[in-house]
């Protein structure tokens, strides 16, 4: 798969030729998205600090509520 930009060709085959010109990738799972929203000012700004620490708050038992769930095929 490629991605292109008005002046380049990003090949999603090399990691570190993206790293190297700053493009970064999205987070793995929810925590880890959970995380990168908790350090994001941005969002913390659009929301208000209120909803967002909710939002936040909410989040993580959603998280820990996928991680501890034991599904059908586990057993």
């Amino acid at each position: 798969m490629i991605f292109r930009t008005p002046s380049k060709r990003i090949s999603t085959k090399c990691p570190k030729k993206k790293n190297a010109r700053g493009n970064t990738t999205l987070p793995d799972n929810l925590y880890a998205a959970i995380i990168e929203v908790e350090n994001s000012e941005l969002v913390k700004e659009a929301l208000g600090e209120h909803i967002f620490n909710k939002f936040i708050e909410y989040k993580k038992i959603e998280w820990d509520m996928y991680r501890t769930h034991v599904s059908k095929y586990e057993i």
